[in-house]
């Protein structure tokens, strides 16, 4: 079943349901059964509303822009494999290397990259 529309409380097509249900009311979903061909529309409401704190905001991670040139064990590298290296790959994987599909690279810590062993695969 695929939810077709998504409508907020108070748009067209949720009067009804607003007045019958309140301010409760979130949305109103419609959902269409192509099988059983029918029409389905489900309600989303709000049960409890209580005070809350957001926890204190964490530091920003660092941004992943590679340095051309690493100067820390810590800043990021990019690493570019070949096709013919997939132990390599598995590795950057495992190590929690990110792929960056624009520039085809993966990027790791420098130190990461010089624990795998990929030093000569390392790119400006």
């Amino acid at each position: 079943m695929e939810a077709r529309t998504t409508r907020r409380a108070g748009q067209k097509g949720t009067k009804r349901l607003l007045e019958r249900i309140g301010e409760r009311l979130l949305f109103v979903r419609y959902r269409c059964d192509r099988i059983g061909r029918r029409r389905v529309t489900t309600a989303e409401l709000m049960i409890n509303e209580r005070p809350w704190t957001p926890p204190a905001e964490a530091p920003a991670p660092p941004s992943p822009t590679v340095l051309p040139h690493a100067h820390s064990v810590a800043d990021l590298v990019a690493v570019r494999i070949e096709a013919h290296e997939p132990q390599a790959r598995t590795r950057l994987k495992e190590a929690s290397g990110k792929w960056d599909a624009r520039r085809r690279v993966w990027l790791l810590p420098l130190r990461r990259a010089r624990v795998l062993g990929l030093d000569h695969s390392i790119v400006s």
